[in-house]
């Protein structure tokens, strides 16, 4: 393809060479290089590991799995916050050829039951409860004949019939036993680092095979589930560590959720490509333990998205506590307010934090800025193309390439684009063209020197607080309340989220609807942070004459009433 010097087209640097392992292979010489040092710190469960130690208790974890009857390419769930046994899941079932399905702990019981039957988990290991959200109860509540399971045979549920075993994460030797579950330190129990079906299995594994589903908010209503292989997130992990020039005396604190790429990639195996230390300082955020585990922990980096690193400044306590040993980290998931930038870099020392964009379907991160990059581009930009990977902008009507300057359709393409959305080719399509780039949906302009700024959305995806709705999955949920004629939903902006979801309701003849009532009609069914936090009953939309309605102006009417305008962003 010849592109002309003005075009909006950038590939990224190919001097140091693509991973061709699997996340097992390469993990293992991993360990050889660095056996004893410090791989994993739990700050919250005050668990500790080793480069060995982390590798042995995944070979156990993973030999448990396999006395199971899995085999590669069965699907195995998570459903969980950050802790040990989530590493555990990450790695054991990358060395047997198990897909890690990652479910969001937001998710309640109609989420987790499309999830779960969509590609056909065959085990799920959860937590069994945490704050509000009773798992094992959600559980339960879908599948009853648990209650009456033998321990040890497979579960039978006409809910979810392919779910055979249901593991919970206990704290070994406490708390009364769950019918129906097996504990994970029992399960951890009948494996066995040595298995001879380790090394077999590791054999028949291709870097190219699917490891890992991530479930992005759907336009359609129903979540799609990105296919990544090891190639994907393997290298994706460890160019991003280059980027923030991680080695082997790094000490990453990650107070990001593992669910999504940021905790997983991001932080896992950026840190895990390079030697480098782990750190969970909790199991969901919460800036005090954040604060505390960088000052105890020595941590070398954050991660965080603004609305973390906003609470992190803000904390009363924030002055109490030495981070002068913090240098690097990521600012990522929605766009990063300019002064935010500033007191991160000088009250919190953080004078090489780079800013990535991406997408799960991009394993995530296609742009990065790096640890050199100059202030201004560092907050008005989202970096330059990742190595080995290709960008450009184009007109979203005609496809073609737009000139530097100019906006369009951010496209990626490279190893990092995803196998595909789960049993949905249609869907595949629509995003993967037929040259192989990804279609992002985001609005973006690339500048002389190349680097990229996202300057809005082609879709009307909302971001609140780093996680990405599709205001269409929330329509067709209150579609399905009794006295809801119609809906529409938008994102106005807001100072601590950068965005809050706001519902516009017409009520069916007759009928009378309150905004109570309809947020009990989502309270346990969707996801808190995708309840509308505004809900408007009107009598009609504004449409455009043919009668297509005006979101745009749902928005300003919104923003009018609230008194609100945009947040000057990088």
């Amino acid at each position: 393809m010849s592109v002309q010097p003005a075009a909006s087209h950038a590939r990224g640097t190919t001097d140091t060479p693509l991973i061709e392992q699997t996340i097992g292979a390469f993990f293992d010489g991993m360990v050889e290089r660095f056996p004893e040092r410090e791989a994993l710190v739990v700050v919250h469960q005050g668990r500790r590991y080793s480069y060995r130690q982390l590798q042995q208790a995944s070979r156990q974890l993973g030999s448990a799995l396999l006395k199971l009857g899995l085999a590669p390419g069965d699907r195995v769930g998570i459903w969980s916050h950050n802790n040990a046994e989530w590493v555990l899941m990450q790695l054991a079932t990358a060395m047997t050829g198990l897909v890690l399905v990652n479910i969001n702990p937001a998710y309640r019981t109609a989420e987790v039951e499309y999830a779960l039957n969509k590609v056909g988990c065959q085990a799920l290991v959860v937590m069994p409860r945490f704050k509000t959200s009773d798992y094992l109860g959600m559980l339960r509540e879908l599948a009853p004949e648990w209650a009456h399971a033998k321990p040890g045979e497979p579960l039978q549920s006409a809910t979810l019939p392919h779910l055979k075993h249901a593991i919970w994460i206990d704290v070994a030797g406490e708390g009364a036993e769950e019918p129906g579950f097996r504990r994970f330190s029992d399960l951890m129990q009948t494996g066995d680092a040595a298995d001879p079906r380790l090394a077999q299995t590791a054999r028949l594994l291709h870097n190219t095979d699917a490891i890992n589903i991530q479930f992005t908010s759907g336009t359609t209503g129903f979540p799609k589930g990105a296919t990544l292989t090891h190639r994907n997130i393997l290298n994706n992990g460890f160019f991003i560590g280059e980027a923030m020039r991680l080695t082997e005396a790094d000490r990453l604190c990650i107070p990001v959720p593992l669910y999504h790429c940021f905790g997983m990639v991001l932080g896992n195996l950026a840190v895990l490509t390079h030697g480098g230390c782990i750190v969970y300082p909790n199991d969901a955020f919460e800036p005090l333990s954040v604060l505390q585990t960088v000052q105890a922990e020595k941590c070398t980096g954050l991660h965080g998205v603004p609305t973390m690193f906003i609470a992190e400044l803000d904390h009363p306590r924030f002055a109490e506590f030495d981070l002068s040993t913090l240098r690097t980290g990521i600012m990522a998931g929605s766009p990063c307010p300019i002064e935010v930038m500033k007191r991160v870099q000088r009250d919190m020392h953080m004078d090489e934090v780079t800013i990535a964009y991406g997408m799960t379907e991009t394993s995530p991160v296609s742009c990065q800025s790096s640890t050199d990059t100059p202030l201004d581009k560092r907050v008005a930009t989202v970096g330059l193309v990742q190595p080995h990977l290709e960008v450009k902008i184009v007109d979203p009507e005609s496809g073609a390439l737009v000139p530097r300057g100019a906006t369009g359709e951010l496209c990626t393409k490279g190893y990092s684009v995803m196998q595909g959305y789960w049993d949905d080719p249609a869907r595949t399509a629509e995003a993967i063209d037929a040259e192989g780039f990804m279609h992002t949906g985001d609005l973006a302009t690339m500048d002389d020197e190349g680097y990229v700024n996202i300057v809005g959305r082609s879709k009307d995806m909302v971001i609140r607080g780093g996680e990405n709705v599709y205001p269409r999955e929330i329509e067709e949920f209150l579609y399905r309340h009794p006295k809801v004629q119609d809906v529409q939903v938008v994102g106005v902006p807001d100072q601590r989220f950068g965005e809050e979801l706001c519902a516009w309701i017409v009520v069916k003849p007759g009928q009378q609807l309150d905004e109570d009532e309809v947020r009990a009609f989502c309270k346990g069914r969707i996801a808190h942070y995708k309840v509308p936090r505004y809900i408007r009953f009107v009598a009609e939309f504004p449409m455009t004459v043919t009668g297509k309605i005006q979101k745009f102006r749902i928005r300003d009417a919104m923003k009018e009433e609230l008194g609100i305008s945009e947040q000057k962003t990088a």
